[in-house]
């Protein structure tokens, strides 16, 4: 065999070849754009608890405080009523033991008397009582959004939740932020 038969068969083989590499990859590309289903959006939250003071006004009693802290004016006066009082007793030394009975009892009685007086006195003021509660809400912090294509199904976590259910993919990966039927997402 000659030389150029064998270079011109073993081109054509290899053109033949090539041609239908070729042809085979133009029936493999796709024809426009690719869009897989979204299936599920599941809203992500988080527990978010803020402290914050809250006070109230509240009445207080309280016992009032004396002007005389050791009855000195209930005791005199209790004695000067119970030595009166004794000294109308009797006659002689009797009265004057009468009188002597009477200022003691009388002075013992004055005190009593004031100090259950003064204890029964009160006064109210208002007091501001603070106490720190918690207030507790639920935050979204993204979305896990499920997406199908070509039988495969992937999940992926966004900021915002999709508008729309099916999303525009470049090379296999979703495009959150490009427009898909009327409805335009800003995911990224």
């Amino acid at each position: 065999m000659s030389k150029s038969i064998i270079v011109g068969s073993t081109l054509a083989v290899f053109g033949l070849g090539g041609m239908a590499f070729g042809a085979w990859q133009v029936q493999q590309q796709p024809e426009g754009p690719q869009f897989a289903d979204i299936s599920a959006v599941t809203p992500v939250t988080q527990t978010v608890e803020t402290p914050r003071q809250v006070c109230e006004s509240v009445p207080v009693s309280r016992q009032a405080p004396t002007r005389d802290p050791h009855s000195i004016l209930g005791t005199a006066a209790g004695a000067v009523v119970g030595g009166l009082v004794g000294n109308q007793i009797g006659g002689g030394s009797g009265r004057k033991i009468a009188t002597v009975a009477g200022v003691v009892g009388g002075g013992y009685a004055g005190r009593e008397i004031q100090r259950n007086i003064e204890s029964g006195q009160t006064v109210t003021t208002t007091e501001q009582r603070c106490q720190t509660v918690t207030d507790t809400q639920q935050q979204t912090v993204g979305y896990d959004v499920v997406w199908h294509y070509d039988g495969v199904t992937r999940t992926a976590r966004l900021d915002q939740a999709p508008d729309g259910d099916r999303v525009l993919l470049e090379e296999g990966q979703p495009q959150w932020d490009v427009v898909v039927g009327g409805q335009q997402t800003t995911n990224t």
